[in-house]
């Protein structure tokens, strides 16, 4: 896109269990949120960098993004660092967008019990 800037969007979501299942099915659901909030369309997206808590290794969280067709798209999962008092079952993302938006339009996406790591954006 001519023009455009490089933003990043965040996201997080946490999920039920450390079930193959559970965690692609959550992190669709992030990752269509963040697409339908910010207006994102696939072409726009230049990276993803997924990040999940040290208790989900069931399943690579990129995987529901090339299920979702994103062939195209550099994808990056990473195990965060296990904090004492972090949430648990917690799966990050860090998508990289080509826009003309400026950053207080970016709308970044929680869901679920991951809602308590951004209070402050769920006016």
């Amino acid at each position: 896109m001519l023009g455009s800037n490089l933003r990043g969007v965040r996201g997080a979501v946490d999920v039920t269990a450390n079930d193959a299942a559970a965690i692609l099915q959550a992190t669709k659901e992030l990752l269509q949120k963040m697409l339908e909030k910010n207006s994102i369309e696939k072409e726009e997206i230049g990276a993803v960098i997924f990040s999940m808590t040290a208790d989900l290794d069931a399943v690579f969280p990129a995987k529901a993004a090339r299920q979702m067709g994103w062939n195209d798209v550099p994808l990056f999962d990473t195990c965060e660092i296990d904090v004492p008092g972090a949430l648990p079952r917690c799966i990050r993302v860090l998508m990289l967008i080509n826009t003309m938006k400026a950053p207080q339009e970016i709308r970044h996406v929680y869901l679920n019990g991951a809602v308590v790591l951004r209070e402050d954006l769920q006016l």
